[in-house]
């Protein structure tokens, strides 16, 4: 039985592939800190839910949560030395784009320090893979789309991009100097149901069921390449089982088992489309007020996929109308009014 450690295991994507890898027969150990950047009700929520998957699959064997902050230097080594994991899923991180402009020391501490902690405890272990979550936001405001993980990424707009690229830049040297096979994983405006309410498919939803008007960005122009979170965890657990073999880059001498991987729907939508699905879904109208585009957000994301797609056999299945229906069934039939 092959040991998983998925690192903010309570957090959105963290309870889904949890759920996944012990569908799938792993022994999983969660991580999470619980804070409070957004309702702490829905990680306990995600947690109660796991719990009865569990219980109901005679899984409690299978699976261990314990409360953790990677900050905690002491606690990450004694985890690390209790358990012998194969594969590290580093999900953990301070999310958000706008509150990095209020905030920016916590993404610091959480997305830098908690991230070299995590690497630091990997490097002293025999490990199988290193899987960890960077986002589309290191792309910035390129140019060129699709946006391809060999296009520059040297400009983000925002410190919470700027801490992600961060990360795949550290993975990469801990991987060339210790030879950790390790994959970077790019995602893309992921959504579905137990999702962040600080998201705005998530809010847009509660405000137009409640009859609050919404701030639409941009004028709705913006366009996103809106992700299901089951198309998400389909690429995450494909990646899993290839660990990179060490290769070294046409502009470098540097050798390291090392990749970065888009994960997105490759098939963007406007801000404005993302909104009439919802109203679809809800069967009620937006009161929109249009708003100029704020500090930090780009005007799109558009992901290439074609070497998930070539090499993994990555396909995405699920469309904006029908994901947006899943998630507005959700949470219609379980929201607590978080």
């Amino acid at each position: 039985m092959r040991k998983v450690l998925v690192t903010g295991s309570a957090g959105f994507i963290g309870f889904h592939l949890t759920k996944a890898l012990l569908k799938l027969g792993f022994h999983v150990t969660g991580i999470d800190n619980l804070n409070d950047y957004y309702d702490p009700r829905l990680k306990f929520n995600r947690l109660d839910a796991l719990d009865k998957f569990i219980r109901d699959n005679d899984l409690l064997n299978h699976y261990a949560f314990v409360r953790l902050d990677l900050n905690n230097e002491e606690g990450l080594s004694e985890l690390f030395a209790t358990y012998d994991f194969d594969v590290v899923i580093n999900l953990a991180a301070q999310a958000g784009v706008r509150y990095s402009l209020e905030n920016p020391k916590v993404y610091v501490d959480s997305n830098l320090v908690g991230f070299m902690n995590l690497l630091e405890c990997c490097r002293k272990v025999e490990l199988e893979h290193f899987v960890f979550a960077s986002s589309s936001s290191v792309y910035g405001m390129n140019k060129e789309q699709p946006f391809s993980t060999s296009h520059n990424t040297d400009y983000p707009v925002s410190l919470y991009a700027a801490t992600k690229k961060c990360n795949e830049l550290l993975a990469h040297s801990y991987s060339h100097l210790f030879n950790i096979q390790c994959t970077g994983l790019r995602f893309f405006t992921v959504y579905g149901p137990y999702g962040r309410p600080d998201m705005a498919y998530y809010s847009f939803t509660h405000a137009i069921n409640n009859d609050i008007p919404i701030n639409v960005y941009n004028n709705g122009n913006m366009k996103r390449d809106f992700t299901y979170i089951d198309d998400i965890i389909d690429g995450i657990l494909l990646v899993i089982e290839r660990p990179p073999v060490a290769y070294s880059p046409p502009t470098s001498n540097a050798i390291a088992p090392f990749e970065i991987l888009n994960i997105g729907n490759n098939q963007p939508v406007t801000l404005n489309k993302f909104i009439c699905s919802i109203e679809d879904a809800l069967g009620k109208k937006a009161l929109r007020k249009n708003q100029p585009m704020q500090s930090g957000d780009v005007p799109i994301t558009y992901a290439n996929i074609d070497p998930l797609a070539e090499k993994y056999g990555f396909k995405p299945q699920i469309s904006i109308e029908i994901g947006m229906k899943k998630f507005v069934d959700w949470y219609l039939n379980t929201t607590t009014g978080i």
